[in-house]
């Protein structure tokens, strides 16, 4: 009797002990894929703010945003900035400038696409903007696609302005950097003047 009782009792206490198992193994199957999930929002959330968008100023207040894909070819492009350079006209659908530096290419896309393709063009060492449909090359990288302003690239002409277009803002929302940037300008036409009135007095 004795060693039927405690049979009894052995059995009785493995069932709680074998339902506490099962639980917290789902729990903690339930909590792992909670974290995962978290993580993919987070890497998302990442990979947003690794976003590059860069400005072209024209001459006449023209303003085209193009954001970057991230390519070894857009990054050597973005290393790069700010620029000033000269646009020029190329067929009946591009504008082309060149860079200092050359870009380095490698894994980067080949570029085709409707009109507001940024390109780099490799054999001539130029970057692209597409106003027309661009059909693609050999040689001819994909950098990005433009976000605003695509109307306004037919139109550039003369000398641009390239900058990051994070780095734009921040002046701009800056009243500081303003002030300071007014003051230089201002001083700048200051010496200039003198200079000129200067030379026609001599």
């Amino acid at each position: 009797m004795k060693k039927v009782t405690c049979f009894f009792l052995a059995v009785l206490m493995s069932v709680p002990l074998s339902r506490c198992g099962s639980p917290a193994q789902t729990m903690e199957d339930g909590t792992g894929g909670h974290n995962d999930s978290a993580s993919d929002t987070a890497d998302s959330g990442a990979d947003t703010e690794n976003v590059r968008q860069i400005s072209v100023r024209g001459s006449d207040g023209q303003n085209i945003v193009f954001q970057l894909n991230g390519s070894s070819a857009a990054e050597s492009l973005y290393s790069q900035l700010p620029l000033t350079v000269q646009v020029e006209n190329y067929s009946d659908n591009e504008k082309i400038f060149y860079p200092p530096d050359e870009l380095d290419t490698s894994g980067s896309p080949l570029a085709e696409g409707p009109a507001g393709v940024l390109a780099y063009y490799e054999p001539w060492k130029d970057v692209v903007m597409f106003y027309g449909r661009c059909d693609g090359a050999a040689g001819l990288y994909e950098l990005g696609d433009v976000i605003s302003g695509a109307d306004q690239i037919e139109r550039l002409h003369g000398e641009i302005r390239i900058e990051s277009e994070s780095e734009r803002k921040d002046i701009m929302e800056r009243p500081d950097m303003m002030e300071k940037a007014y003051r230089m300008g201002k001083a700048v036409w200051l010496w200039t003047e003198k200079f000129r009135y200067g030379q026609e007095g001599s």
